[in-house]
């Protein structure tokens, strides 16, 4: 009778597992197929909310969303040399750079980052503000979802509409009005790898007071802006 009740439990608690796995395949996999046609509202601005969190939201200085089409090209292009070179090869996933980064570890180097640009929409628009390894695997699944839903176009677009740009300044937009006093669409080639140097560290490094790392970055993002196509982002 026990080991009947046991055997009872048991399916009862592998099917209630089962169900929620099923809820949140389709709950997640309905998110991220939504921002084929929607654009999110910032999520991730909103999760700072959250108590513990330690930050504030954006406080929505000309928070427009642009069409891919109506950012400058320069922009584009600045950001994938400056943030994910392959970004239009791989999958969401840039082993080359994560090889690179654990070598970096293992030598006891200055850590780098190893974040595709579709690893970073999944955590600014999905997810919430946290180094745990469960917002980690949280990141790895959208970053999925994201790469099997959503085209390369789209998945730019949301990160250029979304990323932080320092204090108070989320998107290309407002980080184009607030530094430049101009739309985005109107960037040049050395304002928007001066925008894309900042990207590691927007409010440490500064735009309008940039120093001779962030002019160095600059430098060098537009020696490889000149090497590279935008090949399927236009």
């Amino acid at each position: 009778m026990a080991r009947k009740r046991k055997r009872s439990l048991g399916r009862k608690i592998t099917r209630w597992v089962l169900i929620t796995l099923l809820f949140l395949l389709v709950f997640s996999s309905a998110q991220v197929l939504a921002t084929r046609f929607i654009n999110p509202p910032l999520l991730g601005a909103m999760a700072r909310l959250l108590p513990g969190s330690g930050a504030h939201p954006a406080r929505g200085r000309g928070r427009r969303w642009k069409a891919l089409s109506h950012i400058s090209p320069h922009v584009r292009k600045a950001v994938l040399a400056a943030e994910d070179q392959r970004f239009l090869w791989h999958h969401g996933f840039d082993f080359v750079e994560m090889s690179h980064a654990m070598k970096d570890i293992f030598r006891r180097k200055r850590k780098r980052g190893a974040s595709t640009i579709t690893m970073q929409v999944a955590r600014t628009v999905f997810l919430w503000p946290s180094r745990s390894w469960s917002r980690k695997m949280a990141e790895a699944y959208y970053t999925l979802l994201l790469e099997t839903f959503l085209s390369k176009q789209r998945i730019l677009e949301l990160y250029l509409n979304t990323v932080d740009w320092g204090a108070g300044v989320r998107g290309v937009e407002a980080a184009s009005q607030k530094y430049f006093h101009i739309p985005s669409s109107s960037l040049s080639a050395s304002q928007a790898a001066l925008l894309a140097a900042v990207l590691p560290s927007p409010h440490r490094w500064s735009v309008k007071r940039p120093n001779a790392s962030v002019r160095l970055r600059q430098q060098r993002i537009l020696r490889d802006m000149g090497k590279m196509p935008l090949v399927g982002v236009h």
